[in-house]
């Protein structure tokens, strides 16, 4: 099999791997905050039977949406896909769209998605949808700016954008992970993380206010398939942001080194293993702390913006 060839074969699978697991992830951290807070919960495959049941249900579209409503979903779908394919999400060797994008083109892809979610929010004239939408685009215009000084900060840590670039400079040594310019943009992404993907102390997941919700009134106006691919893809964008905090910026331990099938196959569990492990600290942050007011969270993601200038300041003066 040409180079060529067995690059894109590895690139299907690491899609594969997200398009599979990430109704598992998403179960398992549901789970895991249920038993934190003494409940039982539900299975932790209750998301794939939810998925499963929104596919075989009836779609009702408005007659006022326009096509934006319709290609949404769409959007949603499949822009975690093509994520996948730029970052280390199996492998630490680059495959063959590795250099198509930068983590500039990571996080671009990612605020593409959540606009057109967004606008079709709003195209129906639900007016839930309307009050969710603008609080989403108030987070995201907050938040994407911090995205953009996160990635540069850690490229000007890493001294390169390319994710599988990034992913290398930290296996050099322990040292080169424990450096204080690396260790703040670490706590920089993850304040990121929990605003991007709409957890707590940000927004509550759970939450059922139509009034209180931020991520989720996005989607209320989907039915069937809609809301199937709509709840889908959320899950594999909240696993693709997961694999890119794990793999290029924590550490690049568990990614196969060769192109040996059987070292491909065996990361897969090994970055699972990862994930979960980490489920378990998001699980106690989101249970341990309360949902911010609404004005609370610009001063939320200005830490986060504040910790990069620092880290690149620290590594600027040559700290570390």
């Amino acid at each position: 099999m040409s180079p060529l060839v067995l690059h894109l074969v590895i690139n299907l699978i690491q899609i594969t791997f997200v398009l599979v697991l990430a109704p598992l992830v998403e179960g398992v951290l549901e789970r895991m905050e249920e038993i934190i807070q003494g409940k039982h919960g539900p299975s932790i495959f209750q998301p794939y039977r939810d998925i499963w049941k929104l596919f075989g249900k009836d779609e009702i579209v408005s007659e006022e949406s326009t096509w934006v409503f319709r290609f949404a979903p769409l959007i949603q779908f499949s822009m975690p896909m093509f994520v996948v394919m730029l970052i280390p999400a199996l492998t630490a060797y680059p495959l063959f769209f590795a250099f198509a994008g930068d983590m500039i083109a990571v996080g671009f892809l990612f605020a593409a998605s959540g606009f057109f979610v967004a606008l079709a929010a709003m195209d129906t004239g639900n007016v839930y949808g309307g009050i969710g939408a603008s609080r989403t685009r108030m987070v995201g215009f907050l938040a994407e700016p911090v995205f953009m000084v996160v990635f540069f900060a850690l490229s000007y840590v890493a001294n390169s954008t390319i994710p599988y670039t990034v992913n290398a400079s930290w296996a050099v040594s322990w040292a080169a992970m424990l450096q204080p310019a690396h260790l703040m943009v670490l706590l920089a992404f993850l304040l990121l993380l929990l605003a991007d993907e709409k957890r707590l102390p940000v927004d509550n997941p759970a939450g059922k206010a139509e009034t209180a919700m931020i991520g989720h009134s996005n989607y209320l106006e989907y039915s069937g398939t809609g809301a199937a691919l709509m709840k889908w893809g959320g899950a594999m964008k909240f696993m693709a942001v997961l694999i890119v905090f794990l793999n290029v910026i924590i550490t690049p331990w568990g990614l196969a080194t060769t192109t040996h099938w059987g070292d491909v196959f065996f990361a897969i569990p090994k970055v699972l293993g990862k994930i979960f492990l980490f489920l378990v600290v998001l699980a106690v942050i989101e249970t341990t702390l309360a949902k911010l007011r609404l004005f609370r969270i610009s001063e939320f993601l200005a830490t986060a913006f504040v910790i990069c200038l620092f880290a690149m300041g620290v590594r600027l003066v040559g700290i570390g």
